[in-house]
Parts: C-alpha cells; sequence; structure tokens
C-alpha cells in the first residue's frame, strides 16, 4: 500500500476590512465599466432627438405669496413685490419704462379705489412717523433711492398687520 503524503494546507492570512473593502471597490469599479459599456452597445441603435426647450411661465405679481392675512396688508406686500419687480420712479405714477410710484403701484395692486385709498392711508402714517408734514408724493420726488420707498411700504404692511386691516 502506498502511501501519498500531501504537504499540510496553508491558509491564506486574514485580510482586514480596508484590504477587504479595496478589493471589492476594484471589483464594483470592473462591474460599472461593463455595464455602461452593455448600455451603449444597447442603446446605439436609438435616434436621440434634442430636448425641447422648457420654459417655465411667469406668475402674475398677484401670486407673490404674502406673509400676511389681512387684506390691506397683503396689498402692501404686493405693492412692495410690484416696485422691486417692475421699478421705482419719482416723476409721476407710471413713466414710460413702466416705472412706479408707490401710489401708482398701490392702485394696480389694488382691488378698487377705496382699498387704494386705504392703503395710501396707511402708507402717509408711516412716512410721517418719520418725517412730519409729508405728503406721499413729496416725500416720495425727494428720495434718492427705491430703499426708503420700499422700507416705508413694509413698515406700512406692518402697521396693517397689526391692526388686523
Amino acid at each position: 500500500m502506498t502511501t501519498i503524503t500531501r504537504a499540510p494546507a496553508t491558509r491564506a492570512p486574514a485580510l482586514d476590512l480596508d484590504a477587504r473593502l479595496a478589493l471589492t471597490s476594484l471589483a464594483m469599479d470592473e462591474r460599472l465599466a461593463l455595464a455602461g459599456a452593455a448600455v451603449d452597445v444597447n442603446s446605439a441603435h436609438i435616434a436621440v432627438d434634442p430636448l425641447p426647450e422648457i420654459t417655465i411661465p411667469q406668475l402674475p405679481q398677484t401670486a407673490v405669496p404674502a406673509p400676511y392675512s389681512t387684506p390691506l396688508a397683503a396689498l402692501l406686500h404686493r405693492a412692495q413685490a410690484r416696485l422691486m419687480a417692475d421699478g421705482w420712479t419719482r416723476e409721476c405714477l407710471v413713466d414710460e419704462a413702466g416705472r412706479r410710484c408707490p401710489i401708482g403701484a398701490i392702485r394696480r395692486e389694488a382691488a378698487s379705489r377705496w382699498e387704494a385709498d386705504d392703503a395710501c392711508v396707511l402708507l402717509l402714517e408711516a412716512i410721517q412717523r418719520d418725517f412730519t408734514d409729508d405728503t406721499i408724493p413729496s416725500w416720495n420726488s425727494r428720495q434718492t433711492s427705491p430703499a426708503p420707498v420700499l422700507l416705508c411700504l413694509g413698515r406700512a404692511a406692518e402697521l396693517a398687520h397689526n391692526r388686523s386691516i
């Protein structure tokens, strides 16, 4: 009887976590490259038209979400947004370029003349807290930028909101 002697089996040293992760990463990279090539081959016959240009419609300015729930406060907020969108002028209600003064913005956003008048009264009160004996047009014509006008419209909206009107 013959006996065969084999060399004792040697076990490969155990790999630590970093080595196993590196090997798995290499295997995954190879599989992803193979899958990408398969997608290219399988979709080569498909004719692709260029995507049509997608345009997002502009929302009307009346759809500007107002942080106020009261009607006059919301109106004054919309007038402020209207001035920011259309631009500000100090010479007239609306100029040729579409820029508006505060009264013009309020009138544009108001649902009625009475609502516009009430909003203008609140705006005048907000102006006269800092500038006594002024009217809206005289105060507006002395401004050098739209920043104080927008600030006073915001203050008037806060007044209306605090009064729940």
